[in-house]
């Protein structure tokens, strides 16, 4: 298309640009103009790259920057890239589609939200929402690394936003720490394929590898290598400590980037890598050596991150952990390696997006109105606030994967394709995992909009861990409506996407193209022939027993949760000692300290690697 030559980079280079004109003369604009800008700059990202995902539906867009293209070789006859591409498929699109909407929502309530804030802060997010949109659309590994820097270091500037506080500071340095230290492991990756292909665009290192395998052992390693950064970035155990310190200090529309989309990104990210880059060579030991980690990755990410998320009374931490537990679930789709579970992944990702975005938007009104999100200090405080309850109810209802959400269609596609491949548990796993994240809120929402629960105690609460400061300036008696808007609109685009028949067949059509690896090969690096998508027709929803009985257990659980005492004295007494014993070693992990998160960095990644060649024998 001709329009592609112009657009296709668009959603990287307008952020940068505005970004970078912000930074110069943003000191000199009022604040609504600022404001203003930034927020027709990310409507503008995501007109764009809803565009992108119509065109490439059509076939792999490729744009080579700088007009550089691949260059014939006389003595081989084939094409070989001397330059940088973008390969954009409607996977890596829709991705940054969801980047442009989220920003856009997180700009909306930023309008009202803060009292004051600097140009820096504009400028900081727009250079997160152009490394997001780079991530989604490059072709070249060595690209994907530096998108994945320029990623941390805006997001390390806005999780340390209020730099005059200590607690953003520990937590923005927890956060560049450790995902630096996972980027040192994932340039060595790159590092390594480029020393044996002699190239860094993604096809031509994989069409490389399978034209002269160098071994599956070696090549799990790498792959480990190169997924390095982006696992820290999934916060998938053991590499998740540093995001809910990260969430709890984070200005609360960061937070919507931070768990909307950043962390499913590197999710994207590791998928793409392994099915252009390792996929046709690793063999079939290889695969399933693969299938094997990255399901232990997701169970153990599922179960933790859920049971962390239930012990939290900070409504911002405990959305953190809730982001730890899902994406723990989206990993074990993806470690199917199956068409079908892929399709229900890339459906989960959108309503999860979604609905945490508009739930952290929740908490910033929350934040507005009463200056705290503490469970206990709330506790009955804000019955005013009927309309806030009603969006956390709803959004844990979307999380315990009910229709009409995109998560109940996700999902429904991945009990699916656990059920084929006769890993039937997994959909425990899943069903535990959602009901405690979706009770943790739902028992949230009661005692603190309803009065519902026991009192307790400051004594008897634990740390809170984190100060309960307001981000804006005092209390208010009133919530703007521009500050409502972005979370029901939110709210309505997770279930209004899931009824779309056109959005699954895109859906179940792109996981497809996502996986011809070998042809996207071949028109990324020759850009003659487009390779078109396969039409297929959305697979029928199936209301699977798993739905009604996530949201019966978690209605039951965040009953038991405030209403103890039902269960009788005795075994109240046991359980609540069981628990407590349980948690201790739970709460000692998450200690804050940026040398512990490092250990258990080289710890997990010894641990995969190790598991890796050992299933792999």
């Amino acid at each position: 298309m001709p329009w592609s030559n112009i657009l296709t980079p668009a959603p990287i280079v307008l952020p940068l640009l505005v970004g970078a004109f912000l930074a110069g003369v943003g000191g000199y604009l009022p604040r609504r103009l600022l404001d203003g800008i930034a927020l027709l700059t990310s409507a503008a990202v995501l007109v764009v790259s809803c565009m992108l995902v119509h065109a490439s539906a059509h076939g792999t867009i490729v744009h080579w920057l700088g007009n550089w293209r691949p260059a014939l070789l006389p003595q081989t006859g084939k094409f070989f890239p001397v330059g940088i591409c973008l390969a954009i498929d409607p996977i890596g699109a829709g991705m940054s589609a969801m980047v442009g909407l989220l920003s856009m929502a997180a700009f909306a309530f930023s309008w009202l939200y803060f009292e004051q804030v600097r140009s820096l802060y504009h400028t900081l997010m727009l250079a997160f929402v152009a490394a997001m949109c780079g991530l989604c659309l490059t072709g070249d590994l060595f690209n994907l690394f530096v998108w994945f820097e320029l990623m941390t270091a805006a997001a390390v500037g806005l999780c340390g936003y209020k730099s005059e506080e200590s607690w953003p500071l520990l937590g923005a340095l927890n956060f560049a720490v450790v995902n630096t230290v996972g980027a040192f492991l994932s340039l060595s990756g790159v590092a390594l394929l480029y020393a044996r292909t002699g190239s860094l665009n993604m096809a031509e290192v994989g069409r490389s590898l399978a034209s002269h395998p160098p071994g599956s052992a070696f090549l799990l390693i790498v792959f480990l290598f190169v997924s390095a950064g982006f696992l820290v970035k999934m916060a998938v155990v053991p590499f998740q400590f540093w995001l809910a310190d990260a969430h709890a200090v984070a200005p609360t529309p960061v937070c919507v980037l931070f768990s909307g989309v950043m962390v499913e990104l590197g999710l994207y990210a590791v998928a793409r890598v392994h099915w252009v880059v390792f996929a046709p060579s690793l063999g079939t030991a290889g695969e399933q050596a693969v299938r094997d980690v990255f399901l232990l990755m997701g169970t153990l990410g599922g179960v933790i991150g859920a049971v962390y998320c239930f012990s939290q009374r900070h409504l911002k931490r405990l959305l953190a952990f809730s982001t730890i537990s899902h994406v723990g679930l989206m990993v074990m789709g993806f470690a199917l390696l199956d068409p079908g579970a892929l399709s229900g992944t890339a459906v989960y990702m959108v309503g999860h997006g979604m609905i945490k975005g508009s739930l952290f938007l929740g908490a910033g009104i929350l934040l507005h109105r009463c200056g705290s999100v503490d469970e206990y200090d709330l506790r009955g405080q804000c019955g005013n606030l009927w309309l806030l309850g009603i969006i956390l109810v709803i959004g844990a209802v979307g999380l315990a994967g009910m229709p009409p959400f995109a998560t109940f269609y996700g999902q429904d596609l991945i009990h699916d394709a656990f059920a084929r491949a006769h890993r039937e548990s997994l959909s425990a796993v899943a069903v535990i995992a959602e009901a405690l994240t979706a009770g943790a809120i739902l028992r949230f929402s009661a005692r603190v909009f309803l009065g519902w629960g026991e009192r307790q105690e400051a004594s008897s609460r634990g740390s809170p861990h984190v100060p309960m400061d307001s981000e804006t300036a005092g209390q208010h008696d009133k919530t703007p409506f521009g500050m409502w808007l972005p979370a029901v609109l939110l709210l309505a685009l997770a279930s209004g996407v899931a009824v779309s028949g056109q959005f699954r067949q895109a859906t179940d059509a792109a996981s497809r193209h996502f996986q011809q690896s070998e042809k996207l090969a071949a028109v990324t690096l020759e850009s003659m022939n487009d390779v078109p998508s396969p039409r297929t027709s959305p697979a029928p929803v199936q209301f699977h027993i798993e739905t009604p009985v996530t949201l019966a257990l978690a209605l039951g659980i965040a009953a038991l949760a405030l209403f103890p005492r039902v269960l009788g004295e005795r075994l109240n007494w046991v359980l609540g000692r069981g628990l407590i014993a349980a948690m201790r070693p739970l709460r000692r992990l998450q200690s804050g300290n940026v040398s512990d998160y490092v250990a258990w960095f080289a710890f997990g990644i010894a641990g995969y690697g190790g598991l890796l060649l050992w299933w792999h024998r």
